[in-house]
């Protein structure tokens, strides 16, 4: 069967479509996200792959039970969501892969949207569809643009498809150009390593692209606690944070081509220490630049190796020029512009 190919009729051998959904005590959503699948419109072949991160919540048995179809991974310990899936896309047979949180529901015909834009486009890409909140049905993003700093910009122009990077909470990527990216790294943990595969499938001149129309909704901050403005203010914690400047560096000095990582590498740990000086000063409180800023020099010293290793990898397969790779970039900084609107971040 082609996959490209707009007819599905007939028994394929094997799924279309593989929906990955790594998973850590998520008993509360589990079922919202599961059914969101089952419930789409049209018959698409396709299959449900779960990873439980050691859960203890129950998460399990009740896959078990409920869902019997499923095909369930069990890790005896908790490696976290790269790794997850990692495993996961290993075992997946469908042509495309859909990583999928589960605090994340699809609308209905989302998944036939987003496969007659692969359709569409007859190559290898990721796609994703607009982030909905799943509590105030807002419109939080339709993929991202990004900064110089690599921080996100949420893209809210359904006409504006092609962006940096959409979120890993509803990727969808041909199975072929993962396993040719290399799927995540498995260090990264959680935060930044969709943002890795975007750039590191932007260079190699692969479209990503969010779509205007379906969407999903998405329990923001479930996780990792914070990540969006709440009252007027930017909620997060430490934890996500420091996973966030970490990893976006790791992204940047791997991904950003040369010659202007040259500045802009250096620029970048010049501005989270003062970031870390200032928020340390102006809270009182020395964690901020202890736990957040400071280990983003760390990683860069211990992963080294891991880090040239990769920049050799995403420079080499690189089919973009930078005037291209940077199209899709916003000249302001963004943290700057939400600390105008929002103020200092509420940390906790």
């Amino acid at each position: 069967m082609n996959p490209y190919s707009a007819s599905h009729e007939g028994p394929p051998s094997s799924p279309l479509v593989s929906v990955c959904i790594a998973n850590y005590n998520g008993m509360e959503v589990i079922d919202d996200c599961i059914q969101s699948i089952l419930n789409q419109a049209g018959s698409i072949p396709l299959e449900i792959l779960v990873h439980d991160d050691a859960s203890t919540d129950g998460s399990v048995d009740h896959i078990k039970a409920l869902y019997p179809d499923v095909k369930l991974i069990e890790s005896p310990c908790n490696v976290g969501f790269c790794i997850a899936n990692n495993r996961i896309a290993a075992i997946a047979k469908g042509h495309y892969l859909l990583l999928l949180n589960n605090d994340a529901a699809l609308l209905p015909d989302a998944l036939g949207t987003l496969l007659a834009e692969a359709q569409r486009l007859g190559r290898p890409a990721i796609l994703s569809l607009p982030q909905y909140d799943a509590d105030g049905g807002e419109l939080l993003d339709i993929g991202s643009r990004l900064d110089p700093f690599y921080n996100p910009v949420p893209n809210r122009d359904p006409a504006r498809n092609d962006v940096g990077m959409v979120m890993g909470a509803c990727l969808w990527v041909d199975r072929s150009l993962w396993r040719d990216l290399g799927g995540f790294p498995d260090w990264l943990g959680s935060i930044g390593e969709d943002m890795y595969l975007c750039c590191c499938a932007r260079l190699a001149g692969h479209p990503v692209r969010a779509l205007g129309t379906s969407g999903y909704r998405h329990r923001v901050g479930r996780s990792f606690g914070g990540g969006k403005v709440v009252a007027g203010r930017l909620a997060t914690t430490f934890r996500r944070r420091t996973l966030s400047e970490r990893n976006k560096t790791f992204v940047m000095a791997t991904t950003c081509p040369a010659p202007v990582v040259l500045l802009l590498l250096p620029l970048h740990l010049a501005s989270l220490l003062l970031e870390g000086g200032l928020l340390s000063l102006l809270k009182l409180d020395i964690r901020y630049l202890q736990q957040i800023y400071l280990p983003v020099f760390g990683m860069l010293f211990r992963h080294g190796n891991e880090i040239r290793m990769s920049r050799k990898a995403t420079q080499n397969n690189r089919r973009l020029d930078s005037a291209d790779f940077f199209a899709v970039f916003d000249c302001w900084p963004y943290k700057l512009r939400m600390l105008i609107q929002h103020g200092l971040p509420r940390l906790k």
